[in-house]
């Protein structure tokens, strides 16, 4: 299936307002997430199952991990001849609000993928809220709506500091964007569809004000521009630091919880790997866990998510924590209420231990 209707837009230079060993040599896009995928995966999932495939994807000055992992976009249908993935140069965020995401200098900028486009409308997405939506019909939605632009939100679960909320008055259409949410609200998900011809027009009318986001700098125009809503009732995870990062992760090892986001008829599609299938040994202890292909489980893992090639020799403990790819976790060694980065080697009969208030984070390569 080949969508007509639309191209794609993906923000992966969005930085985070505080400071994390996650994201010192990578993008918060590229974080990897439950074991095996990456967040820059979800937004490129949902555009290639809704069919689209021409795709922006605004890089972050640290590029080259988000580079690695989705190359031409051959794992997302998007390496063709005609359309496929564009990585597009992003500018640095500076000193923005939060929420900020879809830097009016990043589309001015890149104002040729869309001028060259012969789709009616354009998708955008941002890539630290994840979810698996069907964007099909969202994009149907919006060209029934005759809106210019439509914003996808959700009833807030929880107060949100770093996202934005919709206020919306009569047929749907949005009055206002505010920052932050509270519990109820109408949180906007950073997804949203808009006019090609309508962008264009933006981008020609806010030069003098690229420093601002995009609903930042349209804010006085909604009643002109006409701005619409959709209610999406599914899950949508946000990560905007390490305690989001780890508590949204714990969240997924409820199976009902994570059978809203990986579903079978809109699969979430990541870079191939060829490794093996887990190997348990006898005498190891594997419970209410996520432990990727290639992992060797020798010892105690419980509550915990592995990613791909990560080693637990025997005797060693594994508890409530994330543990990066390939790290070993050596005999008599106990992590409990950690995240652990790529590359590590934790030394035999030694404790790595946080506490659920305060989780310890080890970067990439700290040990070892």
């Amino acid at each position: 299936m080949i969508n007509n209707k639309a191209i794609g837009y993906i923000t992966a230079n969005y930085a985070g307002t505080e400071k994390s060993a996650l994201v010192e040599n990578r993008s918060i896009a590229s974080v990897p997430f439950i074991g095996r995928y990456r967040l820059i995966d979800f937004p490129l999932s949902n555009m290639a199952n809704a069919g689209i495939r021409t795709v922006g994807l605004v890089l972050p000055g640290n590029w080259r991990s988000i580079l690695d992992h989705v190359g031409h976009g051959k794992d997302w249908m998007l390496d063709r001849k005609k359309g496929g993935l564009f990585p597009v140069p992003g500018n640095p965020y500076g000193t923005t609000k939060q929420g900020m995401r879809f830097l009016l200098r990043d589309i001015i900028s890149n104002k040729e993928l869309f001028q060259r486009s012969d789709k009616p409308y354009v998708v955008m997405m941002a890539s630290n809220i994840i979810f698996n939506l069907e964007l099909d019909e969202i994009i149907d939605a919006h060209e029934r709506s005759g809106a210019g632009l439509t914003m996808v939100y959700v009833k807030a679960e929880r107060k949100h500091t770093d996202c934005s909320r919709l206020i919306i008055g009569d047929r749907g259409r949005v009055q206002k964007v505010e920052p932050g949410c509270e519990y109820g609200d109408n949180k906007f998900i950073d997804c949203f569809v808009v006019n090609r011809d309508l962008l264009l027009q933006i981008i020609e009318r806010y030069q003098s004000a690229d420093y601002l986001d995009l609903f930042e700098a349209i804010a006085g125009d909604f009643g002109l521009i006409d701005v619409c809503s959709y209610e999406f009732k599914g899950l949508a995870i946000g990560i905007f630091d390490e305690r989001t990062y780890y508590d949204r992760s714990m969240e997924l090892l409820n199976p009902d919880v994570a059978d809203q986001l990986f579903r079978r008829d809109r699969p979430i599609m990541t870079k191939a790997h060829d490794a093996p299938p887990a190997k348990y040994f006898t005498g190891s202890n594997a419970t209410n866990s996520l432990i990727s292909a290639g992992c060797e489980i020798q010892g105690t893992v419980r509550g915990s998510i592995l990613a791909r090639g990560v080693v637990v020799e025997s005797g060693a403990n594994v508890t409530n924590s994330i543990i990066m790819q390939s790290c070993v976790i050596k005999s008599g060694a106990r992590v409990e209420n950690a995240i652990l980065d790529k590359g590590n080697t934790v030394p035999a009969n030694t404790e790595l231990r946080g506490t659920p208030d305060s989780i310890l984070v080890v970067g990439k390569n700290q040990m070892g």
